[in-house]
């Protein structure tokens, strides 16, 4: 009896494993759904549609682009989270929803654990920038202004909890200074009110500041880098700037959820790589300041994680970043 049960188990198990590789052999056979958890002309959305088509040609099938913004990027991730385990839905993600957003509500409808990484994409400064009408033309005087003014600064952000959040919120531990977070639900809606002057501040992503910067309607002050970078030689590092203690930058990956089978990681993972090395991708992410930095392996992504939600935690926490 208890060897006809062991043979069942184990006939079963093969069955199980057959029929996982029988579904990684025909995937994909359908559109694949990237999901971005902000809205349209943010960093994320723009990264996700940079590489869009040329990962669409990687996998044999179109990437279709849904912006599902709201709650720091944790209603995409969720709704990953959730989501079959097939390798059709597929999340870019910041530290935000990964790192942050766990670690500042602790009854989010997810957990990071629910999310399987496939690769990091990209890593990026934040660029600093003001309303030129502010008459703040470097990072000292933006400091001398928010001493002077305590509160009456007013700085957008794409969300709580997102990238330039907490590197404003790093910027105001560092400098002594005290800013008021106004959040947006992405990266675009954030820069429009700094533009109109609705808010004064932003510590945005590239390719939401830099072509702003570039037209005149924003003033850049510097990049959140200790040296300048040659994606944009123009503005200064903050140890030229005069604040050598501040230094952050942030990264996009790829995750889908937890269960998806290994093989159709590993085919997610080997098309990204393949979308990444065209010029084109190159290209379209270099002109709006953004860097490529692609994983050797998911597992390589993995780790890279688990370093790197240590800094964001202990960001969280040394500079008191609440809900909102």
């Amino acid at each position: 009896m208890q060897k006809r049960k062991l043979l069942l188990t184990a006939l079963a198990l093969t069955a199980c494993t057959h029929a996982t590789l029988a579904q990684a052999q025909a995937y994909p056979n359908k559109p694949v759904k990237l999901v971005v958890g902000f809205a349209p002309g943010g960093a994320a959305d723009f990264v996700a549609r940079s590489i869009g088509d040329a990962l669409g040609r990687a996998l044999g099938q179109p990437i279709v682009i849904e912006n599902k913004a709201g709650a720091g990027s944790s209603i995409a991730a969720d709704l990953v989270a959730k989501s079959a385990p097939d390798g059709y839905t597929l999340l870019i993600a910041s530290p935000s929803s990964i790192s942050v957003n766990p670690a500042l509500n602790p009854k989010l409808p997810y957990k990071p654990s629910e999310l399987q990484p496939v690769s990091k994409l990209t890593s990026s400064p934040l660029v600093i920038a003001v309303n030129p009408a502010t008459g703040i033309n470097t990072v000292q005087e933006l400091i001398a202004r928010a001493k002077k003014e305590p509160g009456k600064l007013n700085f957008a952000t794409s969300g709580n909890g997102s990238a330039p959040h907490l590197g404003a919120a790093l910027f105001s531990q560092v400098a002594g200074v005290q800013m008021q977070h106004i959040p947006f639900r992405g990266g675009g809606p954030g820069i429009q009110s700094v533009i109109a002057g609705d808010t004064q501040v932003t510590f945005g992503t590239p390719p939401s500041v830099l072509p702003q910067i570039q037209a005149g309607r924003l003033r850049g002050l510097g990049v959140s880098t200790l040296e300048r970078t040659p994606l944009f030689p123009d503005l200064p590092g903050m140890k030229e700037a005069g604040l050598p203690d501040y230094l952050i930058d942030f990264w996009y990956g790829f995750f889908v959820p937890a269960a998806t089978p290994q093989p159709i990681v590993q085919k997610l993972f080997e098309a990204t790589q393949e979308a990444m090395k065209q010029p084109g991708v190159r290209a379209a992410l270099a002109r709006e300041g953004t860097e490529i930095s692609v994983s050797r392996s998911p597992a390589d992504y993995a780790a890279f994680l688990a370093q790197d939600e240590k800094f964001w935690v202990n960001l969280v926490k040394s500079a008191d970043v609440k809900l909102e």
